[in-house]
C-alpha cells in the first residue's frame, strides 16, 4: 500500500513531487529498496529533496542510516550518499518529528538543498536502510519530497 503524503495541506506551491512507500508489516527489510520516479521540467529552478520517514516508538534505535541513489533518465548516477537521522533523543528517548497519530512520528531529513537538475526528464531515487539488521522494526514508511527552492539564483 502506498501512502500519498504524511501531511495533508490545502495549498503547497513549492511541492513538485511527494510519494511514500508504506511497509505493511511495520518493518523495513534490508532487501526492500523503495524507488520513486519523478519528472523535472524546469531546469532554471533549484530544488530541495527530502527523505520522508515515518516511524513508531517501537523503533529500537535513536538514529537511522539510509543510503540513497539519485539517477537521471539515462540511469547515470548523480548522487549516492548516506544520511543519518536521529529519530529519538539519545539521552531522554523522546521522539523527534511531528506526530498526529499517537505513537507514530514523521520526519523529513534533508537530502539535497538548492540542487540544480541540468536536463529536463524523469529522475529516480532509491532508498535502502543501512542498519546492521535485516529486519528494521518500527519503520512504517519511507518516501521522497521534491520541492522548489525558495532561494533565488
Amino acid at each position: 500500500m502506498v501512502v500519498i503524503g504524511f501531511m495533508i495541506t490545502a495549498c503547497d506551491d513549492s511541492r513538485v513531487y511527494e510519494q511514500n512507500y508504506d511497509f505493511s508489516e511495520r518493518y523495513w527489510l534490508m532487501a526492500e529498496k523503495p524507488s520513486f520516479d519523478f519528472t523535472i521540467q524546469d531546469t532554471t529552478l533549484h530544488y530541495n529533496l527530502f527523505c520522508n520517514i515515518r516511524n513508531s516508538v517501537a523503533y529500537p534505535y535513536s538514529r537511522i542510516f539510509i543510503r540513497y541513489s539519485l539517477q537521471d533518465s539515462s540511469k547515470n548516477e548523480l548522487k549516492n550518499e548516506m544520511i543519518t537521522s536521529f529519530l529519538f533523543d539519545e539521552k531522554t528517548g523522546k521522539p523527534f518529528g511531528s506526530s498526529g497519530l499517537g505513537d507514530i512520528y514523521d520526519q523529513q531529513p534533508e537530502l539535497l538543498r538548492d540542487f540544480k537538475f541540468n536536463t529536463p526528464g524523469t529522475y529516480s531515487i532509491t532508498f535502502e536502510q543501512f542498519m546492521r539488521t535485516d529486519t528494521l522494526q518500527g519503520v512504517l514508511a519511507v518516501g521522497v519530497r521534491v520541492e522548489t527552492s525558495a532561494e533565488k539564483k
